[in-house]
């Protein structure tokens, strides 16, 4: 007969039930005996019966000590846990996160900020310099409220990460990790009531580079490029395939699950591109988040928890990464009458054996084409047209084919140009045209700023997208250019603006794109993140259902909501606010 399992967990708790309720297991015990001697009752029923009775206490005190998914008893917990609501009970006996008049006052913001130093002593790990601090709760990229930090601290390890953490709960003070500052949509700026900010950068570290197994095992803080110059200075035919942008790095590029112009060969960072990471939880805990092995069906996959989380559940301090071999590539060029047949041509060339080849597929409509001309950058002038950039990778034969695949498609497509790179240095000069998009279109009209802007539909819809978005734009009287990962739907608007009045103008564009994207089945944003800027679009997006299921997943790991609080999750008010 199979007797009940006891987790350590329930066997404290039953300690403690049994304790509470011990009467009743000795007036089963004591009837057991007598009726045994009387009846004949067998000894593993009696087993089974007192077993049962403690599993009976454990319900019990459990139920009357409601449980924290920590693990941490509610009414025993030291003070920095929230206490328990009757709102907090209908909603499974997770606490609420706090309110902003819950988190430490200044006076305990600057007892953080002292035992801090304490903590991490080295010098110059610990800033309060007011420029500074408003430097890193701000960005040029950005048009969203921002904050200043009320500290900057630099840890080099994960025990470092550790003892930030740990003095971040104890004072209740919210914590924003920081690390490339590419971030679009206000993911690291400061919390009004005081926040320390994480700079990850000196976490930038190669550990440990597996060729024979394709991985590389690195810091948060590393940046894409740099892990690919490595593997090309030491020889190894690798490379890291995610390409978000210049200065991305490992941590950002997890919290916001992002991806690049290689998207449409190797996909997304939520992808199989982390085989494991290594978090510092909100409790100060740190969790791995599964071995090194290529792949396991051990439980879910607790790595994809953290990917998209945008530092709200922990912080990530290392990872291990997958490694793609190193394929010879080519680049080619094509220009379109309009965007609907760009996008055609394309649906029609990833739709055929030559697919797997194309590691690019680039739209830049024709008002970039225009600002690459205009802005002085490049040695050619291009036509101004709706264009489309391919890199073709493989051997030479492959290329061939697939280039020739290519050119024919694009032709019956009313592609009116086709130009293919003969050598690399053709194929670094048209590529240039891409890298330079932003720029470009920045340089194009003097004083001008630019709001950076992505989404993404399915392939199909795209050209409706883009049509529908350039008329819009047209009517409110901006100036933008765009350019899109065609091949996965996604693409980016990139709006000038010089007045507030314009500034304004813009803000309510881009309200009406994401509207316009999530109408056509796609999404608020295809690899820029939620951060402040997207996070009212989630239940339109998403559902209530699934916005609450992560909301409870955030209350679960984070009861005291610490962890880049006032981002990715909507706020109850802001779910109607903008509809």
């Amino acid at each position: 007969m199979t007797l009940p399992i006891l987790t350590n967990t329930t066997r404290q708790v039953a300690r403690r039930g049994t304790r509470r309720f011990a009467p009743i297991s000795r007036r089963l015990s004591s009837s057991a005996k007598t009726n045994h001697t009387s009846a004949g009752i067998p000894n593993h029923i009696r087993v089974v019966a007192l077993g049962a009775v403690i599993a009976l206490a454990a319900g019990l005190y459990a139920y009357q000590n409601r449980l924290h998914l920590d693990g941490v008893n509610a009414e025993s917990s030291v003070s920095t846990k929230p206490k328990r609501t009757s709102k907090t009970i209908l909603r499974h006996n997770l606490p609420e996160p706090l309110l902003a008049s819950q988190y430490a006052s200044e006076e305990e913001v600057q007892q953080a900020i002292a035992e801090l130093r304490a903590v991490v002593p080295r010098e110059g790990a610990v800033i309060t310099d007011p420029e500074l601090l408003s430097l890193y709760g701000s960005s040029e990229n950005s048009y969203h409220p921002t904050s200043p930090h009320s500290v900057v601290v630099h840890p080099l390890s994960t025990e470092d990460v550790v003892k930030i953490v740990n003095v971040a709960r104890k004072y209740r003070v919210p914590i924003v990790a920081y690390s490339g500052a590419t971030s679009l949509e206000g993911h690291y700026s400061g919390y009004p009531t005081g926040s320390i900010c994480v700079d990850m950068s000196g976490m930038d570290k190669i550990i440990e580079i597996h060729e024979a197994d394709s991985d590389i095992v690195c810091q948060s803080g590393a940046r894409w490029e740099d892990i690919n110059r490595v593997l090309e200075e030491k020889g190894i035919p690798l490379f890291f395939p995610l390409d978000p942008g210049p200065g991305a790095t490992i941590g950002g590029m997890i919290g916001t699950g992002c991806s690049g112009t290689n998207a449409v060969r190797y996909g997304t960072a939520k992808g199989e591109w982390f085989l494991n990471v290594t978090v510092v939880l909100p409790n100060g805990e740190v969790v791995k988040t599964r071995r090194r092995a290529r792949k396991s069906s051990a439980g879910f996959d607790t790595t994809k928890l953290f990917i998209g989380a945008e530092g709200t559940l922990g912080i990530v301090t290392e990872a291990t990464l997958r490694l793609a071999p190193v394929i010879p590539t080519k680049v080619a060029m094509a220009q379109f009458p309009d965007v609907e047949h760009a996008v055609s041509a394309v649906q029609e060339i990833l739709n055929t054996p030559h697919s797997p080849h194309i590691q690019c597929v680039e739209l830049l409509d024709d008002r970039m084409m225009a600002a690459i001309n205009s802005a002085g950058l490049v040695s050619r002038m291009y036509p101004v047209r709706d264009t489309l950039f391919f890199k073709i990778q493989g051997d030479a034969p492959a290329i061939d084919s697939t280039a020739n695949a290519v050119q024919e498609i694009v032709a019956r497509h009313s592609a009116l140009h086709f130009e293919f790179a003969q050598t690399e240095q053709e194929a670094d000069e048209l590529w240039e045209n891409r890298k330079y998009a932003l720029t470009s279109t920045i340089a194009s009209e003097e004083g001008a700023r630019c709001w950076t802007t992505d989404v993404c539909v399915p392939v199909s819809r795209l050209p409706e997208l883009v049509y529908e978005t350039k008329k819009d734009l047209a009517k409110c009287k901006l100036r933008s250019t765009i350019v899109g990962h065609v091949g996965d739907g996604n693409f980016h608007a990139l709006i000038l603006f010089k007045t507030d009045e314009e500034l304004k103008a813009v803000s309510e564009a881009v309200h009406r794109l994401v509207h316009r994207a999530v109408a056509l089945d796609g999404t608020c944003t295809g690899e820029h993140g939620v951060g402040v800027g997207k996070k009212e679009y989630l239940v339109d997006e998403l559902g209530e259902s699934t916005v609450e299921l992560m909301r409870t997943i955030k209350r679960a790991v984070d009861p005291l909501n610490i962890m880049n609080p006032g981002k990715l999750y909507p706020d109850p008010v802001e779910d109607k606010k903008r509809r």
